[in-house]
Order: C-alpha cells, then structure tokens, then sequence
C-alpha cells in the first residue's frame, strides 16, 4: 500500500485528499501533515473562548463564483450545498464589488467547515503540529523530518503550504524547488476577531462593509449576521481585516501592540461599539499570491521517482475556486503513480 503524504490542511490539500481517496485505482495510505493546531489554513475559523457556538473567520469571509466556475466545477458547490456547509449569501455587504452572474456564498458553521468536510471525506491521518522541515531521498522514498519526532518515509508527497514555506524547506528538496522561486506571496494582512456576550446587538445596517477611508482597516464583518445564525443565546462576533500596506508596515510587531491600534481604528470607524470578552489577532504573513507561477497550471512537478508535487494557490489563483483547480490537476499528476 503506497504512503501519500499531503503537508497543509488548508482548502487544496484537504481537497487533495478527498479526491485521492475518491479516485485512486489502489489502496493509498494517506496522511495530512499541519504546523498549526487545527485545520483550515487561510479558510480558518476560531472560536470564543466564553461560548463554543460563537465563532468568527478569520480567513477568507465568503466564496464568489463565477458563471464559468459555476459550470465547470458545478459539482463540487453541489456536493457542499447539498451537505449545508455552503449556502447562498443573502446578508448585505456594503462595497461589495458584483460582476453579471456571480454568486456569493458563506459557510454557517465557519468557513473551516469546508476543510474538515474535506477531510472526513478523506479518511485520512491528519497530524496537527506537525511543521516540516527536511525532505530527504532514502532508498527511493522521500523521508519527511518535522520539527518534533521521528522522520517518515513516504512513497509520494505532495506540498500545498504557501510557496515561501515550501522554499525554506531542507534537504534533497533544495535541488528541484528553484522554478517555484518566481511565485511571489507578499500580501500580509492583520485579521481581529472580536466576542460579545449573549443578548448584545451591533446595531449596524450591513453585516460586512468595505471601508475605502482608513489607513488600516479594510473589511468588517458581524460574522454571525453573515451567515445568518444570530441567536439569542449566543453573542455576536466582529471581524477586522487590515489593509495590506498596514499588514506589510507592522509585520514584525508584537501581536498586542498591532491589536491595540487596529483596536483605536475601529473604535473611530464604530465609536459605540461596547468591550468584547474576548479577542483573537491573527497575522497573515502570506495572505493571497500577487503572481503565480508560470507556465505550470495548478502544480508544479519537482521530482518524478518518487514523486514529489507542489499544489495551491501559487500555481492558479488566490480564492477557493482556484484551490479547486489546482486539487485536480496535482489528482491528474499523481494518476500514473497511484
């Protein structure tokens, strides 16, 4: 049975796996290897520490698709409308930029929701904390170090972490990674998310705003009115995103001191807004991809015996229907050695 390892529970690699598991020709072994604590990547969804029901994004806040996603991945936003982890965005967004034929969609349980669907649907072995750091070949295998415990030695792998991470890496895998040197990553943002009790109204007319004014914030969110589950026994949830000249300028800053000017900001945007319970700050050092990699649509072979792909966002485009894109294509890669 060949050992399939796939480094990042984001949106491409826990679709990566669903997919395997769903088209393999021959038993796979699959494991999902995460640096961070739980699943999702850049479609995260945290949770207040006061009320487990109250949850925020603090990713990516809803999907767009267009008529041509519509019709030649029509049967993927099936399978998750059909699951309810997707339905149709109905909240009003102010700013929100709408082209003929778009549809917006959001996530009620958290945009999260969508990976772990994923990832059940996989079956797969999913190890959290467990950041890479050398590939190595070892007797026709790649061997996989990690910053704690033992290597693993796997028939195939394949990396869906940003590109800059993927870059960083050591070992044998120096030697065939120079071509995706040419992916640039460099839209760093700032996310807040902030709780308030059971029973508190955000009396505001829009459940997300684009703001075109403020040196530092560009989007706000009341998540739960987003997604349409405001109930009376659970507080709302606010999100903040920072604009990416804000993000690029204070990236190396602590976490509190970011939180406390984000937190001046929107007080001047929403002055009545009352103390939240409690907050989370989040740091997006690779937020979005500004210019893909060329001449390699949806991945990038490095290695052929044994096999070694990169997928994501970096090889098509930075939203969920591009992670869709390149899924397929590392599956059509990996077909003749599965």
């Amino acid at each position: 049975m060949a050992r399939v390892l796939i480094v990042g529970a984001g949106l491409t690699g826990s679709l990566c796996a669903a997919l395997l598991r769903r088209e393999a020709s021959c038993p796979l072994q699959l494991s999902v290897w995460e640096k961070c604590g739980d699943s999702g990547g850049r479609m995260t969804t945290t949770t207040s520490p006061y009320n487990q029901q109250c949850t925020a994004d603090l990713g990516a806040q809803y999907i767009t698709c267009t008529p041509y996603h519509a019709k030649i991945h029509q049967s993927f936003y099936d399978e998750l409308l059909a699951h309810g982890v997707l339905k149709p965005l109905t909240s009003p967004i102010e700013g929100m930029v709408m082209k003929d034929g778009d549809l917006n969609f959001v996530a009620p349980q958290g945009v999260s929701s969508i990976i772990k669907h994923y990832l059940k649907e996989s079956g797969a072995e999913v190890c959290f904390r467990h950041g890479v750091t050398q590939i190595n070949l070892r007797n026709d295998k790649w061997e996989v170090s990690r910053e704690t415990g033992s290597p693993e030695q796997f028939d195939l792998v394949v990396l869906t972490m940003p590109v800059p991470e993927i870059l960083q890496l050591q070992g044998d895998i120096e030697n065939c990674e120079s071509a995706s040197r040419e992916v640039r990553a460099e839209c760093c943002k700032y996310a807040v998310g902030l709780f308030y009790e059971a029973g508190l109204k955000i009396d505001v007319p829009w459940a997300g705003q684009y703001i075109t004014s403020n040196p530092c914030i560009r989007f706000i969110s009341i998540d739960n009115k987003k997604r349409n589950i405001e109930s009376p026994d659970v507080g709302p949830s606010l999100v903040v995103h920072t604009t990416v000249p804000f993000g690029v300028t204070y990236l190396e800053h602590s976490t509190e001191d970011v939180q406390e000017l984000i937190s001046r900001q929107l007080e001047s945007i929403l002055p009545d807004l009352p103390q939240p319970l409690g907050t989370k700050c989040q740091k997006w050092r690779y937020s979005q991809v500004t210019s893909a990699a060329a001449n390699c649509p949806g991945q990038m072979t490095l290695h052929l015996k044994p096999f070694l792909v990169c997928g994501g966002d970096g090889f098509t485009q930075s939203n969920f229907d591009g992670c869709i894109t390149s899924a397929r294509c590392v599956l059509e890669a990996l077909k003749n050695h599965i």
